[in-house]
């Protein structure tokens, strides 16, 4: 079962506003969600104490909304609460693997900013310092998409790989993206990496793909495409993005910014563990000195190098676990809300 939130609010206690109000909170809702009345298995209302000329349950039956269950009930009032104001909670099952869309309408903006506007959550920095399992955990609890953007250079990094091109050519180079077919899809609610119109996702993991990536990755023409790919994705859809320039290049008015970094030993052994599990035979002091030369390799080149954004917030997980870096990224989330 998934539940889309809504909430309206209204200027005057009349039956003329609460019906006008609810038809436009319910008609946005199922708008935006691309819903149908056959997905919908019941709707639960809640209002303030100050409502009293009619209620929106019954509002909603009457502009047509009355092919699922409808009940309503009465908030507890609460000092300092928002006044003449309509939530709604809506129960359907299409959406479990789907991106959902909260509605919150006029005065009821102020009660969750973070999902009733379009925003970006930016995560830079190094290679193996969590920021992709972050940037992922932190798309799921919010809702919103998480933009793998580093799988975007991989792809980039693999085709050239299967052609035997030269990634350090930039001619060569250029002359492969006039070619390539590179698309993101959401299923399941993951993100698929489909080059040339194969689903590259598990390929593009492959160690020998990361340095070739980062190689690659260096090039302005291809940053510049990439660029291009995720500025219109992240333009009409709030979402998570986690690489090395998000928040100094890629998007510099996303509204929330963080630089994730880690000790290299930190980092190196993450990844070896990683390695293993997937059954890849890896040496430990040759992963890390990879790390290290991949950490001045983006740190150092002329076009977008990995520099923490003058706004961003620095977390450095060596010592911390996922839950810890969560809690501190979403403390600063909320006390900029």
């Amino acid at each position: 079962m998934t539940i889309i939130r809504g909430a309206t609010t209204i200027e005057n206690d009349c039956k003329e506003e609460i019906s006008a109000s609810v038809k436009e909170l319910l008609d946005e809702i199922f708008s935006v969600n691309a819903l149908k009345k056959e997905d919908v298995s019941g709707f639960l209302f809640s209002l303030t104490t100050d409502i009293h000329s009619y209620h929106p349950a019954k509002s909603a039956r009457e502009c047509g909304y009355d092919f699922a269950p409808l009940f309503a009930c009465t908030e507890p009032e609460i000092d300092g609460g928002l006044k003449l104001c309509i939530r709604l909670m809506l129960f359907t099952e299409l959406m479990e693997n789907r991106s959902v869309k909260h509605i919150y309408q006029k005065g009821a903006k102020i009660l969750r900013k973070d999902i009733s506007e379009v925003y970006n959550i930016a995560l830079d920095g190094p290679a193996g310092s969590g920021k992709s399992t972050v940037a992922k955990a932190l798309a799921k609890d919010y809702d919103i998409l998480y933009l793998d953007t580093g799988a975007m250079y991989r792809a980039c990094g693999l085709k050239a790989l299967r052609l035997g091109i030269d990634v350090k050519d930039e001619t060569a180079v250029k002359e492969m993206l006039q070619t390539i077919n590179l698309k993101v899809e959401y299923q399941g609610g993951k993100q698929h990496t489909i080059l040339d119109g194969e689903d590259v996702s598990t390929a593009i993991r492959e160690n020998a793909v990361s340095m070739v990536a980062s190689t690659i990755s260096a090039h302005p023409v291809v940053r510049e495409k990439m660029v291009e790919m995720q500025r219109e994705i992240a333009k009409g859809t709030s979402c998570v993005l986690d690489g090395r320039d998000i928040g100094s290049v890629v998007l510099p008015n996303a509204k929330y910014k963080f630089f994730i970094t880690a000790d290299s030993k930190v980092r190196a052994m993450r990844r070896y563990k990683e390695l293993l599990s997937r059954g890849e035979t890896v040496d430990f002091d040759k992963l890390h000195a990879e790390i290290i030369a991949r950490d001045k390799q983006d740190s150092e080149r002329a076009f977008s190098p990995l520099i923490q954004a003058k706004d961003a917030v620095l977390i450095d997980t060596s010592d911390m676990d996922i839950e810890s870096v969560l809690k501190a990224i979403k403390a600063v989330i909320q006390s900029k809300i």
